[in-house]
């Protein structure tokens, strides 16, 4: 079968990440089709659209979908200015897909369900790239089946989040009170507010994410006095969440862990750290989460809802016909896993990347965005761009932008702090801040470069770079 090169490409999500490696593609004069499931472009992004970036604009926008903008007269937002997810959709992403370039190239309310290859499954070997990829789509109008010359999967995680079980198994009776609990970044100061208001919280979670709910709850139970949170974290130590503070390069991330450091300091809420999750059910006070804890099994107080910020996790089951290289843990591309080990990188460095690490063994088939970090924790919307422009010089035969890669990330002063090592198990975020997300690192990546230790090891770091090309999103 020869391979039809007139096929376009196909991406999967049409978020920041994926709309962005269309305005390239688009750029280069490929033909790509956009696959967005929502009923609009970004939908994963209006969900937390109430939360905001640790990061100004200017740090959260693609060049090439500025330049398509540009050309539509478009008023780019103050460069300074922090946005809400809501702010990024309507004055960014919401316009980009409404250019004449991107519109004609979008379909919503489409669900790309699984992708192979055409007329073969992934047993076999022979002639395997010369058949066009096969997915298999779910709209409103009824299934059917495209053909795409390459996939860039950006459909990223935001709709799988990871389950109460500290195992990263559900717990028994978690499924049976699925409608009592949520999960990731609910809006308890206006949208579900109703659901909070004078009521008792758990709040299960030891990252950026988890700490804006508790914030947000602390902003509630001030107009509430009936309203009280309890606070469940993994960790025996608070001082990784806590961050840099005025050390951040982020003063937006800094300010979120001294607000936080405040908030426990005054107690304003019950904490309880080394809790691992282990069972919830319901009895007669209330709900009751049971967990293991240093001195065994502990139920806690019984509350009215459950917040879950846990983080997500990469679907892979659209992909299982496809021919896979992912690290066994992570669930990443193999190539990029040791970058972003959080296991590893002390301060969540995270060296540059494109193509080659986002690829895998089935040809022309990549995964970028936070789905290519799997279940890392340090994925940037700045990185995310970056991949999206090598996979696309790539695809157009611009082997020299390909290969030309490049990622600063900005310091943080938990990267000068001796902590423990249960302490510096994470690194930085993008959009609303990742579960255990803590720390982006220049010194650290320059320090790792030359053989040395890097910081967070005891290690005197080098100094600091004065300013980073990229930032946390």
């Amino acid at each position: 079968m020869t391979r039809n090169q007139d096929l376009p490409v196909a991406v999967l999500g049409a978020g920041p990440v994926g709309l962005a490696a269309a305005a390239h593609l688009v750029a280069r004069r490929i033909p790509v089709r956009l696959y967005e499931a929502g009923d609009s472009v970004a939908s994963h992004v209006r969900d937390w659209g109430h939360v905001r970036l640790f990061s100004p604009w200017r740090y959260n926008m693609d060049e090439m979908a500025r330049s398509i903008l540009f050309d539509h007269g478009w008023r780019e937002p103050p460069a300074d200015v922090l946005p809400t997810g809501h702010e990024l959709y309507d004055a960014y992403l919401k316009p980009l897909a409404e250019t004449p370039e991107i519109a004609t190239i979008t379909q919503t309310g489409a669900r790309v369900e699984s992708i192979s290859r055409l007329g073969i499954d992934k047993v076999v070997s022979r002639d395997r790239a010369k058949h066009p990829f096969t997915l298999s789509v779910a709209t409103a109008g009824g299934p059917r089946i495209d053909l795409a010359r390459a996939v860039i999967d950006a459909s990223g995680t935001w709709r799988n989040p990871s389950p109460l079980g500290a195992s990263g198994l559900r717990v028994p009776g978690e499924t049976e009170l699925d409608g009592e609990i949520r999960y990731g970044v609910p809006d308890v100061l206006r949208g579900n507010r109703a659901e909070y208001a004078g009521r008792r919280i758990l709040v299960i979670g030891g990252g950026h994410s988890a700490a804006n709910v508790v914030l947000d709850l602390a902003q509630l139970a001030a107009q509430d006095a009936a309203t009280r949170t309890i606070w469940a974290v993994r960790s025996q130590s608070l001082a990784r969440i806590f961050g840099g503070g005025d050390a951040d390069q982020l003063p937006a991330r800094g300010k979120l862990g001294s607000d936080l450091k405040r908030l426990v300091e005054v107690g304003g809420l019950s904490i309880v750290t080394g809790f691992s999750a282990e069972r919830i059910e319901r009895t007669a006070e209330g709900i009751v989460v049971t967990g293991r804890t240093q001195a065994g099994l502990r139920p806690l107080h019984a509350v009215d809802r459950v917040i879950v910020s846990t983080g997500q996790r990469p679907d892979l089951d659209m992909t299982r016909e496809l021919r896979l290289d992912l690290d066994p843990w992570l669930e990443s591309p193999r190539l990029l896993a040791p970058m972003i080990d959080p296991n590893v990188h002390s301060c969540g460095t995270v060296p540059p990347h494109g193509y080659r690490e986002l690829s895998h063994a089935e040809p022309d088939f990549f995964t970028v965005g936070i789905k290519s970090y799997g279940r890392a924790p340090t994925f940037l919307m700045a990185t995310g761009y970056e991949q999206a422009r090598s996979v696309a010089a790539y695809l157009a035969g611009d082997q020299a932008a390909a290969d030309d890669v490049r990622l600063v990330l900005p310091e943080t002063g938990v990267c000068s702090a001796n902590l423990l090592p249960e302490e510096i198990d994470a690194g930085c975020c993008g959009g609303p801040a990742p579960e255990t997300a803590d720390a982006c690192c220049v010194t650290d990546a320059r320090m790792k470069a030359e053989g040395k230790a890097g910081c967070g090891s005891g290690a005197k770091p080098a100094p600091a770079v004065a300013k980073a090309s990229t930032c946390c999103g």
